[in-house]
């Protein structure tokens, strides 16, 4: 302590700023505080963050000084601004109608990303090269202005290992940890992993993370030093935000305030991509008990011409129902969809997805049928969607070749709707909210190569929406649908529809985020009352009081490892943080009252060495259907269960 006293002190950590707000700026009053609750936390978790990161690295010099050398150091995008470019025009000059408007879309994003920084959009319909063209955003934007890293979010992680990949892809020449991937799926052993890119993912000290929404804002609310190391290191970045129709409507307002913060005080740019554009910067709702309080503030559009693109890019005609309140029943719609010969249907729930799957495969002869939903793993759904992927591209081949393919039919939940890009000619969506029929469309003709438009159909299924924000949805898109359209997908429509949502949802801030974290002190007593324990406790935007988590013993001939050895290791010594990473590629969530009679029925059984973790019951193969997954509804030794 005495060597640090003694040394004299830099200026620029006896007057620093973090990033260029200091505490008189951030305001106390408490009319300044309701147009800006949160705004104190998120500073204050700033200073917390640099001051923990700093605390750890500091420890760690002295303690492990090779750990400490192997870290990155500096962020440099420009590497990585070239290979994008490098990558890109190795394809050359675009052959079809549809690359040719992808690169377009690329070119408006590289000279766009010269403006000032603040909160951008980028509206392209599904297919139209979001991906590429908002990372190329992000690094000509960074390069310009002097951006340190890009943070890359996705509301899934059943999708985020495909954008991972395309970016390795992209980046393979700056080395195997170029892109960090920090989700609760991303692969982590010993062997595996890098000493680099385990230590970034501690504080984010890389020039490209990619991660979920969940990691972002969770982290952005939270209190451990864990979670909160890595805050500062979104200074003075870009901040991607994929499929930003997929906010979650309960936690909006304190998810808009804090997008806004660090945008105004901490120099980050936010970039908003997605073909249904969510309405983050209307005029506030003057109704304190609906809708959006506070907006995002200004938005500015990549793209010039909006409508025109969508209208270029226009590849499906939508079939609506002639009424929106009149169902039709499933073998109706299994005979129907069964006289296709390659249809993806979407549904939105798991025991619709079931249901129609056993009809239509039961009619469609000689076809090659899928069922996809979270029943079951990631891993199992990973080789479903590859299985998919490869008998569409045969059934192209034969087609090019005059030859009759085999007829593809899938049923599956809404999993598929953002970033599978699979490719049907014939597209079925349950009647739900505008925007996952919108994302359903856009599996339908993707690559434009159809002779003819694409079909989407919709229709009114024979069971109720699931409760709560989907029936919301659908009941909302029925609104805006009223008098049935001649286009569905109009943008006016688009923007009508979230704003209805928005407004009619229950609460745009269900767990009071916004007021735990007001600052109003209490001037007599010298405290200020902001409740961060109880805001941090309270912002999961993932609800598992209700659910478990069950491991199946999923055997896949394209997985890396065995998961019987992994589950063997985990009930032997115990969860490891390699160890548990590897498993989430085979855990199935359920429902806490399945998990018990489950239980009972000696289906599962609780890891002893993990409580609240179950595991499907050695050498009993019922309970996980090699194409239906995990099977929550039967009994241990139906025989129905065997029958085909």
């Amino acid at each position: 302590m005495s060597e640090a006293l003694a040394r004299p002190q830099a200026d620029d950590i006896l007057k620093a700023i973090l990033a260029g707000i200091d505490l008189n700026s951030v305001g106390i009053c408490n009319e300044h505080q309701k147009l800006n609750p949160g705004r104190f936390a998120l500073w204050v978790r700033m200073v917390f963050s640099a001051l923990v990161d700093a605390d750890f690295l500091d420890t760690e010099v002295y303690m492990d000084g090779r750990k400490a050398e192997a870290r990155r150091g500096e962020c440099d995008l420009r590497p990585f601004r070239d290979e994008l470019n490098a990558y890109l025009a190795a394809f050359g000059e675009p052959k079809t109608a549809v690359n040719r408007i992808r690169a377009e879309v690329l070119a408006q994003c590289h000279s766009k990303a010269s403006q000032p920084p603040g909160v951008f959009s980028l509206t392209v319909p599904t297919g139209g090269g979001k991906t590429l063209s908002s990372l190329a955003f992000a690094l000509d934007h960074a390069v310009k202005h002097g951006k340190r890293r890009i943070v890359y979010a996705i509301p899934y992680t059943s999708i985020i290992e495909q954008t991972a990949d395309v970016f390795r892809e992209v980046f393979k020449a700056l080395g195997e940890d170029a892109v960090i991937e920090h989700h609760s799926n991303a692969e982590s052993n010993p062997e595996e992993e890098t000493t680099r890119s385990r230590l970034a993912c501690e504080n984010w000290d890389a020039p490209l993370i990619v991660t979920t929404n969940v990691q972002l804002f969770e982290s952005l609310f939270a209190r451990k030093t864990s979670r909160c190391r890595k805050l500062h290191s979104l200074v003075n970045s870009v901040i991607v935000l994929d499929e930003a129709q997929l906010l979650p409507v309960e936690f909006l307002q304190p998810v808009v305030d804090v997008l806004r913060y660090l945008v105004q005080d901490f120099g980050v740019t936010v970039l908003l991509c997605t073909a249904t554009q969510p309405a983050l910067n209307t005029p506030p709702s003057v109704d304190p008990q609906r809708g959006l309080r506070r907006s995002l503030g200004p938005v500015a559009e990549i793209i010039d011409d909006v409508p025109g693109l969508y209208r270029v890019l226009e590849r499906v005609c939508v079939h609506l129902p002639p009424s929106l309140e009149t169902p039709r029943s499933w073998p109706e719609l299994a005979d129907e969809i069964a006289n296709h010969d390659a249809a993806l249907t979407i549904v939105s729930r798991r025991a619709d997805a079931a249901e129609l799957f056993r009809l239509i495969k039961a009619r469609a002869d000689g076809a090659r049928c899928w069922h996809l939903s979270a029943l079951m793993c990631a891993q199992h759904r990973s080789d479903t969607i590859a299985e998919i992927k490869s008998a569409l591209k045969a059934r192209r081949e034969a087609l090019a070749a005059g030859q009759q393919p085999v007829p593809i039919h899938v049923v599956s939940t809404q999993l598929v709707e953002a970033g599978v890009d699979l490719d049907f000619p014939v597209v079925y969506r349950a009647l739900a909210g505008l925007d996952s029929i919108a994302q359903a469309a856009g599996r339908c003709n993707r690559e434009g190569k159809l002779p003819e438009p694409g079909a989407v159909h919709v229709f009114v299924p024979p069971t109720k929406a699931p409760p709560g924000l989907l029936t919301l949805a659908r009941d909302t898109c029925k609104a805006v649908w009223r008098g049935l359209p001649a286009d569905p997908f109009a943008l006016p429509l688009i923007d009508l529809y979230f704003k209805r949502l928005y407004h009619d949802a229950p609460s745009t801030d269900k767990a009071r985020i916004c007021d735990l974290l007001k600052l109003e002190p209490d001037l007599k007593a010298m405290s200020l009352p902001v409740q961060f324990r109880a805001a941090a406790d309270a912002f999961k935007l993932i609800d598992e009081k209700d659910s478990a988590t069950v491991l199946v013993r999923y055997s896949s001939s394209s997985a890396r490892d065995d998961v019987g050895a992994l589950i063997g290791l985990l009930e032997r010594d115990g969860p490891a943080r390699w160890l548990m990473r590897k498993l989430q590629r085979y855990g199935v969530t359920i429902y806490q009252h399945q998990v018990r009679r489950l239980v009972d029925m000696g289906d599962i059984v609780e890891v002893a060495t993990c409580p609240g973790l179950y595991v499907q019951r050695e050498g009993w193969e019922g309970f996980y259907d090699p194409v239906m997954g995990a099977k929550v509804d039967s009994a241990p030794g139906d025989p129905s269960a065997y029958v085909s």
